[in-house]
């Protein structure tokens, strides 16, 4: 399949609209047969951004997704994070924090290559906040890493607004060239205040990425399972009203309801590249075809009518509870 490219914020790197990720929910974060078998598939596709993180499978991921780029790692732009916590004692959720020291950071760093088995990191991030180390202290141990060779951009994942405006105002040699952060047309998730953080992402973000060039990496698509076409939505809910309007819209164009929702997130124009967890041959098809879909101008206004009434109720609803 013939992918367009797109640059990744004001980076060197070519991306895919299309970026695959190694969080899998239902194949072991681990190398094996079918992990490989969809990531392969993913670059034969014409995808070649992939996401991964030392805390997926605790390295597991990134073990699988070196496997799978063996002898075809200039074909592919890698990312991965560096998480706040160190691997737990039972092997389950996470461990002591571990902050985000330039030892730490070097030596994570050096972890992530050898297990995808590689030289370089294209972007790495941090995977959110550790809340320990000053951001200029950060910033200058990431600088020191993009001069090392290690990685060639930098950046933030799971970072408010005034998390992310702290590193720019630092006015680094070497700022922070993008981000990855939940996004997608619903935004069922609400932050530790209990407000929407897609809406926050709007507000707060939004026009720092505009300011800065940064790029921006939106995962979620389908809302952590929310928008699933396969998935029930509870009577009720505010969430059906735009699912419904979803549907009329994919109707129309002939398309199904995840390629819509994928179409949405990379139609905004601060979205560099939108992050989907495919995890068979055929979502791999599906994703790259919505990534590939223009949404015609009216199916865009009925989709942010619907999406306003139900940010709208969504509020409300919040405010009852």
């Amino acid at each position: 399949m013939a992918v367009d490219r797109r640059r990744f914020g004001q980076t060197d790197l070519w991306v895919s609209p299309l970026c695959q990720g190694t969080a899998f929910r239902t194949l072991p974060r681990a190398d094996g047969p079918e992990a490989r078998a969809v990531l392969a598939h993913a670059l034969d596709s014409g995808v070649n951004f992939f996401d991964s993180s030392n805390a997926y499978g605790w390295g597991g991921a990134e073990e699988v997704l070196g496997k799978a780029l063996a002898g075809r790692r200039t074909q592919a732009v890698i990312c991965t994070k560096v998480a706040a916590f160190a691997p737990p004692n039972n092997g389950e959720g996470k461990g002591a924090p571990m902050p985000f020291t330039r030892a730490n950071l070097f030596a994570q760093a050096e972890a992530s290559l050898k297990r995808l088995g590689t030289d370089y990191l294209d972007l790495y991030l941090l995977h959110q906040p550790d809340n320990l180390t000053p951001p200029a202290e950060i910033a200058q141990s990431m600088a020191a890493l993009v001069e090392s060779g290690k990685v060639r951009h930098w950046g933030v994942s799971n970072h408010s607004g005034a998390q992310l405006r702290e590193y720019l105002e630092l006015q680094s040699p070497v700022p922070p060239a993008g981000a990855e952060e939940y996004y997608n047309v619903a935004g069922e998730h609400l932050d530790a205040e209990g407000k929407s953080r897609a809406a926050r992402l709007e507000a707060e973000v939004f026009p720092l990425l505009r300011q800065s060039g940064m790029g921006l990496l939106a995962f979620s698509p389908l809302d952590t399972g929310f928008l699933d076409p396969g998935r029930a939505i509870a009577e009720g809910s505010p969430l059906a009203g735009l699912a419904a309007a979803l549907d009329q819209v994919a109707v129309q164009l002939g398309c199904s309801r995840t390629q819509l929702c994928i179409a949405w997130v990379r139609s905004c124009p601060e979205v560099s590249c939108v992050l989907a967890g495919a995890e068979s041959p055929a979502q791999v098809e599906e994703n790259c075809q919505g990534a590939q879909l223009t949404l015609p101008p009216e199916a865009r206004v009925t989709i942010e009518e619907a999406r306003q009434l139900y940010r709208q109720q969504q509020a409300a609803a919040q405010k009852v509870r």
